[in-house]
């Protein structure tokens, strides 16, 4: 137990030294990254190379060790001799939140592709989002119709989800992709809004909201909400739903779009039979169906975290793995 007492505080005053220099080395970090600019990268990966790597690994893997070196030798001349695609197909994964964050690095990748594509040239859209902030999936979409207005053909693959913003997006495509069980559709608005005013009278505490303008507020936080502000407020929703079912029933004219924009979610397949998709079919599935005659490029926009944050992270990491092992030796 002394033993065990002694690698335990040995360990206690390493985590408190690691902590101490990191934080010291971490504010260095800091003010030196406020002086210099965040920039991002774009990122293209050689998919259909990858993919084809791929395959060949796994047919070489079925073969005997005497064919297997026979086969390396005539795939090696046969890729040698292949003629590169003209038609190239560019792939964007847009994973978006709440607040449409993911915005920015799409802007940058739909910049990227349209400042070297052609009219032979295609675009697929991994898409996943259950929606969130009107203003930031309408620009979103907005992105992507720039790419139709390019007049590139757009494709749009569903592997989870496509809700409410995140199928406003995906409605800009030409064809829409969906896995059997991807949840797609909720055309529809919400918005809530929590209200404290009783809590606040029962305590005696006054709230003062005084504005210009009829109805620069309609529904508030801490005030009392009339029944004109709640039909503003309602009459404000109904006026981007007609928006959104305007906007959808634009790029997917086929729709019934009274029976499909009533904030519903549907199953892949479901979604298919209302017209909302076009084919049952996961992301990787269609890929690989297009290896043989496109070059298909992966595009990816990120930023770099700052050099604080990293070192943040891997001092959190540390310390824990040191409370942990610290934590055993007390036992």
């Amino acid at each position: 137990m002394e033993f065990l007492a002694d690698v335990g505080g040995f360990l206690l005053k390493a985590a408190i030294i690691v902590f101490a220099f990191v934080v010291i080395t971490g504010v260095i970090a800091q003010a030196a990254q406020k002086q210099k600019k965040q920039k991002g990268e774009l990122e293209v990966t050689h998919l259909s190379r990858e993919l084809q790597e791929m395959q060949d690994a796994l047919q070489m893997e079925l073969l005997d060790k005497k064919a297997r070196k026979k086969a390396e030798k005539l795939l090696k001349k046969a890729r040698k001799s292949e003629e590169k695609h003209d038609k190239r197909l560019f792939v964007i994964d847009f994973k978006g939140s709440l607040d449409a964050k993911e915005v920015d690095s799409l802007r940058r990748e739909v910049n990227a592709i349209l400042s070297m594509a052609t009219d032979k040239d295609d675009v697929l859209v991994r898409l996943e989002s259950g929606g969130g902030v009107v203003n930031g999936y309408g620009l979103a979409a907005a992105q992507l119709q720039r790419l139709r207005e390019h007049g590139m053909t757009v494709h749009v693959a569903v592997d989870k989800v496509a809700a409410s913003g995140g199928y406003m997006m995906a409605c800009v495509g030409h064809k829409i992709y969906a896995a059997p069980f991807a949840f797609i559709g909720s055309i529809g608005v919400v918005a809530q809004i929590p209200n404290v005013h009783r809590w606040l009278k029962n305590h005696d505490i006054d709230f003062e909201q005084i504005t210009a303008g009829e109805f620069k507020r309609t529904l508030t936080i801490f005030g009392e909400n009339t029944e004109e502000g709640r039909r503003k407020f309602k009459k404000d929703l109904e006026a981007i739903h007609h928006q959104f079912k305007d906007f959808v029933q634009t790029n997917r004219p086929q729709l019934d779009i009274d029976k499909v924009a009533t904030g519903e979610v549907w199953s892949g397949q479901q979604a298919k039979e209302l017209g909302l998709v076009d084919e049952i079919i996961t992301s990787d599935a269609w890929l690989l169906k297009q290896l043989s005659e496109r070059e298909i490029l992966k595009l990816e926009y990120s930023v770099k975290k700052p050099i604080s944050e990293r070192f943040a992270k891997g001092a959190a990491t540390l310390i824990h793995t040191l409370k942990t092992s610290f934590a055993r030796s007390d036992v």
